[in-house]
C-alpha cells in the first residue's frame, strides 16, 4: 500500500479587501430606489394627466352636451360618426359624459380629501403633543369609526340626508379623516421627543406656538402624501355610491351612474361600462403610483441625510 507523493501547491495569496464596499451598496440601493421613484412619479403623472386634462377641458372641447339626446344614434360603436366613445342607450355622446362626469366625481374627491386632510391634521396633532384626555379622546374616536364596516356606514348616512355634492363630500371626509389622523400622532409623538422641541420650551415657547411653528411643519409633507392617496379612494368611494343610487342626483352625470345605467347593456353594447371604469382605472392607477414615488422619494433622501450624518 503506497502513498502518492503530492506536490504542495501553489502558496495562497494574500486576501484582498473586496471593492464592494458598505457604502457603496447603500449608494447603489439608493439609485435603484431614485429610478423607482422616477419611473412612478413619470408613469404616474402621466396617467394622471391623461384623464385630469381632458376633465379640466371638458367645456371648451367640440363635444356634444352630456345630455344631448339622438335616438336615432344609440348605442353607437366607439369610432362611429365622430363619437370617440360611442353613444349610450339614449344616443347620448359618452365621451362627453365621462369627461363632464369626471368634473363632479373629482370635484367631490378633491374637497373631501381636503376636508379630511385638515380635521385629520388637527386632530392627529393634538392627540400626539398634548396627549392625556386628548389623546384618549381622539383614540376612541378612531378606533369607533375604524370599527365600522365604510360603505355601509357611508350608506346610512346619505340615508338619513339628501343626496347632494355637499352631503356626499362631507360624508366622504369623515369616513377619510382618520387615516390621516392616525399618522399625524405617530409622527407627532416622535417629533415631541427631539431636543429642538425641549429647547423651544426652555425659551418660553408656548405649547400650542410650539406645535404650530414647528412641529407641524416637519410632519405636515409625510402626512400630506396620506392625502395624496386619500383622493383615488375618494373617488372610489363617490363612484360606489353613484353606482348603488346614493350619490348625487340628476342632472349630475357621475361616474358611477354612468356605469350603473349602462350596465344592463354590457352583453350588446359593452363600451358602456368599460370604458369609464378605465377612465376609473387609469386615474386610480395614476394617483397611486405619484403617491408612491413621493414616498420612496422622501424616504430616500431621508436614508442618505442619516448616512452623511
Amino acid at each position: 500500500m503506497s502513498t502518492a507523493l503530492q506536490s504542495p501547491g501553489p502558496a495562497a495569496s494574500p486576501s484582498r479587501p473586496s471593492a464592494v464596499t458598505g457604502k457603496a451598496l447603500a449608494r447603489a440601493s439608493a439609485t435603484r430606489r431614485r429610478r423607482s421613484s422616477r419611473l412612478k412619479l413619470w408613469a404616474g403623472s402621466v396617467c394622471t394627466l391623461l384623464v385630469v386634462l381632458p376633465i379640466a377641458l371638458a367645456s371648451v372641447l367640440p363635444l356634444p352636451g352630456p345630455d344631448s339626446q339622438d335616438l336615432g344614434k344609440r348605442r353607437l360603436a366607439p369610432l362611429t360618426e365622430g363619437h370617440l366613445f360611442g353613444t349610450d342607450q339614449l344616443g347620448r355622446d359618452l365621451l362627453s359624459r365621462v369627461l363632464h362626469g369626471g368634473q363632479v366625481s373629482l370635484s367631490i374627491g378633491v374637497l373631501a380629501v381636503l376636508v379630511s386632510g385638515v380635521i385629520g391634521l388637527t386632530a392627529g396633532a393634538a392627540a400626539g403633543y398634548f396627549g392625556g384626555w386628548v389623546d384618549a379622546v381622539v383614540s376612541r374616536l378612531l378606533e369607533a369609526q375604524l370599527s365600522l364596516p365604510l360603505l355601509m356606514m357611508l350608506l346610512l348616512v346619505v340615508a338619513l340626508f339628501e343626496p347632494s355634492v355637499p352631503v356626499i363630500t362631507a360624508v366622504i371626509a369623515i369616513a377619510q379623516w382618520p387615516e390621516v389622523a392616525r399618522l399625524t400622532r405617530s409622527l407627532v409623538l416622535v417629533e415631541r421627543e427631539k431636543p429642538y422641541v425641549a429647547a423651544a420650551r426652555v425659551l418660553g415657547l408656548r405649547r400650542v406656538g410650539i406645535l404650530l411653528r414647528h412641529i407641524v411643519p416637519n410632519v405636515i409633507g409625510q402626512a400630506s402624501l396620506v392625502v395624496l392617496l386619500l383622493l383615488a379612494q375618494a373617488v372610489l368611494l363617490e363612484s360606489a355610491l353613484s353606482y348603488l343610487g346614493a350619490g348625487p342626483q340628476r342632472p349630475f352625470a357621475t361616474w358611477g351612474r354612468i356605469i350603473s345605467d349602462g350596465q344592463d347593456y354590457i352583453t350588446t353594447s359593452w363600451w358602456l361600462v368599460t370604458l369609464p371604469g378605465l377612465v376609473i382605472v387609469l386615474l386610480v392607477v395614476g394617483v397611486n403610483l405619484i403617491g408612491d414615488g413621493l414616498r420612496d422619494r422622501i424616504r430616500t433622501r431621508r436614508q442618505a441625510a442619516e448616512a452623511t450624518s
